[in-house]
């Protein structure tokens, strides 16, 4: 049984002791030193700490290779310092075993064959001498002759029993170590799990310093992102993209025709929202393409994870829209207001002031609050659902206009106050002052509209915007719904009128507005009795009921 198992615990310590050494990175036999020199994390190492030296410490890359760098070398000396000890501890044994101690046993047992061979062979001529003595002299063989023969034979069987006596006691040997040459594979497995645990605790410490440099690091994407992570990395009030756009707009864009409405160049947007993501922006590039600018703004309300008005307060917003007594809805849509996250309402506050001052150009960019809110209000507010996003927002798209116009048209009731729009101070836009301040990079709202537009010439060149677009713009918007004719573009009352009927509430929150306009605040105002006799219907307000119904 030992002789059986001896040749099966040959061919598997033999296979373990290959199949083990080809699991050593490091060159088998050398010191530590040379083995390192070979060792591929060693290598990587150093390819990393070379690059971490090529782009310094100055840009995030270059602190993430070099932390890695030392990183990767001490796992590399952790994983020489394995080897060497699997190897010593383990493999080298079992070498031994392999090709040292069961070979010998096995030549033992070829030895014995041997002497049992030439022990009959003495044995036999020492029975021929006797037998051919026999026959002649009948008597036992004597002589020099036979006691040579029989001296031979007597030394033959001693050298047997010697040999099978040393052949069965290593046999009892290795059966009695069978338990230490098991314990090779038990130091293997302890070896291993005290390299993975130094291994470990490498990584967990030095995890935390990368971890650290990366949320250090301020020049983060923005787009897409959370709106509490991005102001809490770049320690800001309002948004990047937001202030941004919002202050370039306010310089080069207030005058665009159809601003927020009209689609950008692809390519333009593209490569804006990639220098917004950078903090890096080129305001003389844009100066000449706001539609792009604006595109942008809409793409990071758009991209927000959750939207600015936030999913918490989004049935609250919907329903103070459908509240029938303005008095009341506007004091539902305050309450909401209230509610928001600090970051949010902060956000939304800039940017509701904003469309504010948008809007007093609508004389020459023909957007009211009510085109406002048709097109940023689904990048302001949306449920949180599954399901076809087209269909949902269609449904709801109405009433999120009937949340935003209002927002708009009594910005300074909503939002008391006065903001300073160039929060950062880069790009010296003016301080916002109830709607009234006086732009020296602008025109006034209420200059002549041929000198605004001569006005604005002068400033920049053209925009993307053509007149064709334009009248698109007029005619149809993309749900469907009507949004502008020119049939009655022409007889709106003039921009006093206008502002009348968005005048807000006398009163303060929290007490609901003690007096009300007269007038319903539709975003298109009713027509001066001396265009009354136009056979033109009347319009409606982008699928609300007319204006005095509401």
């Amino acid at each position: 049984q030992v002789e059986k198992r001896l040749e099966l615990v040959k061919q598997v310590s033999h296979s373990t002791h290959k199949k083990l050494t080809a699991c050593l990175q490091g060159q088998q036999g050398v010191d530590a030193d040379k083995r390192s020199k070979k060792l591929p994390l060693t290598t990587l190492a150093q390819c990393l700490m070379e690059g971490s030296a090529v782009l310094g410490d100055d840009s995030l890359l270059g602190k993430m290779l070099r932390l890695c760098g030392e990183a990767e070398d001490k796992l590399a000396q952790e994983l020489i310092h394995f080897e060497l000890q699997v190897e010593r501890d383990v493999i080298e044994p079992l070498f031994v075993l392999a090709e040292v101690e069961i070979p010998n046993i096995q030549k033992q047992r070829k030895h014995l064959a041997k002497l049992v061979l030439d022990m009959d062979s003495s044995r036999t001529r020492w029975q021929q001498s006797a037998k051919s003595s026999g026959l002649a002299s009948n008597l036992q063989p004597s002589g020099a002759k036979a006691d040579a023969l029989r001296e031979e034979m007597e030394e033959a069987a001693n050298r047997v029993e010697i040999c099978r006596d040393q052949l069965s006691a290593d046999m009892y040997n290795f059966v009695a170590k069978e338990v230490d040459y098991a314990n090779y594979f038990q130091t293997l497995i302890e070896v291993q799990a005290e390299y993975h645990r130094k291994s470990l605790a490498l990584l967990q410490n030095v995890l935390p310093q990368i971890k650290a440099q990366q949320e250090a690091w301020m020049e983060k994407p923005s787009f897409g992102k959370p709106l509490e992570e991005h102001l809490a990395v770049s320690g800001r009030e309002i948004a990047f993209p937001v202030e941004a756009c919002v202050t370039m707009l306010l310089e080069c864009g207030m005058q665009e025709e159809g601003l927020f409405r009209v689609a950008p160049s692809a390519s333009k947007l593209k490569k804006l929202k990639a220098a917004l993501d950078c903090c890096v922006v080129d305001v003389q590039e844009y100066s000449a393409d706001p539609h792009a600018i604006a595109g942008a703004l809409k793409s990071y309300l758009r991209e927000l994870p959750e939207p600015l008005m936030t999913f918490e307060l989004y049935e609250e917003w919907i329903q103070a829209s459908n509240i029938p007594e303005q008095e009341k809805r506007l004091q539902a849509l305050w309450s909401a207001c209230e509610k928001l996250p600090k970051a949010n309402y902060n956000n939304i506050r800039y940017l509701i002031k904003f469309l504010a001052k948008l809007t007093e150009y609508q004389d020459t960019n023909k957007m009211t609050p009510s085109n406002v809110a048709i097109v940023l209000g689904p990048n302001l507010l949306w449920p949180l659902a599954d399901g076809n996003m087209t269909e949902m927002m269609t449904t709801v798209s109405l009433q999120i206009v009937g949340i935003i116009e209002p927002l708009i048209q009594h910005a300074d009731w909503f939002f008391p106050g006065d903001i300073e729009f160039n929060v950062t101070g880069n790009y010296g836009s003016p301080m916002h002052v109830n709607h009234n301040a006086n732009y020296s990079s602008m025109p006034s709202p209420d200059m002549d509209h041929a000198d605004r537009r001569q006005h604005d010439q002068a400033r920049r060149p053209l925009s993307v915007a053509t007149d064709n677009m334009m009248l698109e713009f007029y005619k149809k918007d993309g749900m469907g719904v009507r949004v502008m004719d020119t049939s009655w573009v022409a007889r709106r009352g003039t921009a006093v009128v206008r502002k009348a009927s968005s005048t807000p509430p006398a009163a303060q929150p929290p007490a609901p507005p003690a007096e009300l306009p007269a007038a319903p605040h539709s975003p298109i105002p009713e027509q001066s009795p001396d265009i009354s006799a136009t056979p033109s219907p009347p319009p409606t307000s982008f699928g609300f009921p007319p204006g005095t119904e509401r």
